[in-house]
C-alpha cells in the first residue's frame, strides 16, 4: 500500500525557521506523532499550549493544505520502515563500510526529496517548462553542474535550453527574457545571492521563474513563481551530505525532464532517436578518420 508521507520530515526541516508558537506545536508533534492523528486542530492547540489558529498557520508554513493533510502524512510516516539516518565515514574506514554508508545516505535523501515534492507545484513547473520558448538554468558552484545536466537533457528533446557558470553572461541573457521564457534557479542553500538576483531580474521582465532549493523559505524561493524542494541533507564532517544533496537535485531535474517528455511522448521519442543518431554519426566518423590516419 502507498501512503502519503513527509509530514514529520517537513516539520524537522522547517523547525529552526518557525515562529515560537508554531515551533511549540511542531515540537509536540515530533514528540507525540501517534497521538495527534486523532486530534482536531483545537485539541492540538490546547495540548501544545497554543491555539487552533496557530496549528493552521503551521500547516501553511509547511506548504500543506491543512491539518487533515498533515495528519495523513504523519500517519503515513509512522507506517514506514525505520531508516538508519545519515552516517558519516570514520578514519581508516573500510571500502565496504563506505559503500554501505554512502548508499544508505543517497537512498534516504532520494526518499526524503520525494516526500517533500508538492504534486501541485511539480505540475505547475512541468506545464511552464513544456510551454516555454527558452529555458535558462542558473546555478553557482556545485549547482552549476546540475544546471548543465538539465541543459543537456532538455536540449535532447528539442527544447531551447541554456546553462551558464558565468553569472554576468546569465544576467545578459535573462535581461532580454520575455514572458514565454522560463528561468530555473538552482541553489541548495536557497541563499545564493546571484541566483536570487537573476530570478528577480527575470520576474521584472515578465519571465516565469522556478526555484530548486532545500526545504524552507529563502531569498531564492521568494523570487520564484514555483518552488521545488530537495531534502536538507545533513552535512557531516566529510560532507557526504553534499554528495547526497547533489543526487537529490539531479533527481528533481530527472523528474521534470521525464514529466515534460511524457507530455510530448511521440515527439520525444523522435527527438531522442535523432540526437542518438547524430552522436553515433559523430563517433563513427571520428573512428573512420582515426583509421584512415593510421593507414597513412
Amino acid at each position: 500500500m502507498v501512503y502519503m508521507t513527509g509530514g514529520l520530515m517537513r516539520i524537522k526541516e522547517m523547525l529552526p525557521l518557525l515562529p515560537p508558537s508554531e515551533k511549540k506545536i511542531a515540537a509536540y508533534i515530533l514528540e507525540h506523532p501517534q497521538d495527534i492523528i486523532s486530534m482536531t486542530a483545537n485539541e492540538l492547540g490546547k495540548r501544545s499550549t497554543t491555539s487552533g489558529a496557530a496549528v493552521i498557520r503551521l500547516c501553511k508554513s509547511l506548504n500543506l493544505k491543512g491539518f487533515h493533510d498533515l495528519k495523513i502524512r504523519v500517519a503515513g510516516d509512522l507506517q514506514k520502515t525505520t531508516q538508519q539516518g545519515f552516517r558519516d565515514i570514520e578514519p581508516h574506514e573500510s571500502a565496504m563500510s563506505i559503500i554501505d554508508k554512502m548508499t544508505n545516505n543517497s537512498i534516504q535523501t532520494i526518499h526524503e526529496t520525494a516526500e517533500l515534492l508538492s504534486i501541485d507545484e511539480l505540475e505547475k513547473a512541468v506545464d511552464i517548462l513544456n510551454k516555454a520558448r527558452r529555458i535558462h538554468f542558473i546555478g553557482v558552484g556545485a549547482s552549476s553542474i546540475i544546471a548543465q545536466d538539465a541543459e543537456q537533457k532538455f536540449l535532447r528533446i528539442n527544447k531551447t535550453a541554456y546553462a551558464f557558470e558565468d553569472m554576468h553572461m546569465a544576467a545578459t541573457l535573462v535581461a532580454n527574457a520575455e514572458k514565454e521564457d522560463v528561468v530555473v534557479g538552482i541553489s541548495f542553500s536557497g541563499e545564493t545571492g546571484e541566483v536570487a538576483n537573476i530570478l528577480q531580474l527575470a520576474r521584472e521582465n515578465g519571465a516565469r521563474t522556478i526555484s530548486l532549493t532545500k526545504y524552507g523559505r529563502w531569498a531564492v524561493t521568494e523570487q520564484a513563481d514555483v518552488n521545488l524542494y530537495t531534502s536538507a541533507t545533513k552535512e557531516p564532517t566529510f560532507r557526504s551530505g553534499a554528495t547526497s544533496s547533489r543526487l537529490a537535485q539531479l533527481q528533481v531535474i530527472d523528474i521534470l525532464f521525464m514529466s515534460v517528455a511524457s507530455l510530448q511522448y511521440d515527439e520525444t521519442v523522435m527527438h531522442l532517436a535523432a540526437t542518438k543518431d547524430a552522436v553515433d554519426f559523430i563517433k563513427s566518423d571520428t573512428r573512420k578518420h582515426a583509421t584512415n590516419k593510421e593507414s597513412d
